[in-house]
């Protein structure tokens, strides 16, 4: 309610404040958005702020990816066993695949560019930033962040930078996701004979198509909370511009004007 009292005048917006999250729509470079789709389908997407749309198509990939074993064939082709990837690789979902994989990349191209033209159209609205959201499942208040603590708890664990700057869907889903993959992965288990030096066995219980999602969690996690870090920061900064132009701007117009009456 308090948002759509906040907005009720303007036909366009940059950010909304809710008890679980703030989303906002900030500049970003189309060729960014580009390169976290092509890494990962869905990543775009949720870089965008649109949670419905990314977690869908990261759902996709995950499923279509393991059972074509598209990673475990980039793995086999990067080692030089060619006739191996040609084996292991499902042709049959490799079709299907690659419509959708395009289709993200340029999907999220062409949100960007129109997004980025909203964001200006909406600046010249200055529409009221909503600040402070509480109900019986939380709280939630915009203010200063530190961007490097969000990317240090980002490397410590994916999602946990999420949840520092209070973007819980992202942040939850990262977390799950990475215990989840992990544990498929064998990840830890192979860190552990490494540290002992068993590096055979460490080579051997790696699961290649599972850890091949690593990087690009890490990868998106560290990027996506820093960024949005600074954002929310511009919007803090914004929203305490805005609140002292109303409270104590218009208040020294009206003495003036008052005083220039008397006279």
């Amino acid at each position: 309610m308090e948002h759509q009292a906040a907005t009720k005048n303007v036909r366009r917006y940059n950010h909304y404040t809710s008890v679980l999250n703030v989303n906002c729509i900030h500049l970003r470079n189309p060729w960014v958005t580009v390169w976290w789709s092509a890494a990962f389908p869905g990543f775009g997407h949720l870089h965008l702020g649109l949670y419905f749309k990314g977690f869908i198509l990261f759902f996709w990939e995950i499923i279509i990816n393991t059972q074509s074993k598209i990673n475990l064939a980039i793995v086999y082709s990067f080692t030089g066993k060619m006739e191996q990837a040609k084996e292991v690789l499902d042709t049959r979902l490799l079709i299907i695949y690659l419509p959708v994989y395009i289709f993200c990349i340029w999907d999220s191209y062409r949100l960007t560019v129109d997004l980025n033209n909203h964001y200006h159209l909406a600046k010249r609205e200055r529409a009221a930033i909503v600040p402070f959201r509480m109900n019986a499942w939380g709280i939630n208040l915009i203010n200063k962040r530190k961007p490097a603590v969000a990317l240090v708890w980002s490397l410590l664990y994916p999602g946990l930078g999420s949840l520092y700057i209070h973007r819980l869907p992202s942040g939850f889903f990262a977390i799950t996701w990475t215990a989840t993959i992990i544990y498929f992965s064998h990840f830890l288990d192979a860190v552990n004979y490494t540290l002992m030096g068993k590096f055979q066995q460490a080579t051997q219980i790696l699961d290649p198509q599972w850890s091949l999602f690593l990087p690009s969690i890490y990868c998106f996690a560290v990027y996506e909370s820093y960024i949005l870090a600074v954002e929310y920061n511009k919007v803090y900064k914004q929203e305490q511009k805005q609140y002292l132009e109303k409270k104590y701007q218009q208040t020294k117009r009206i003495l003036l004007h008052s005083k220039d009456c008397e006279k």
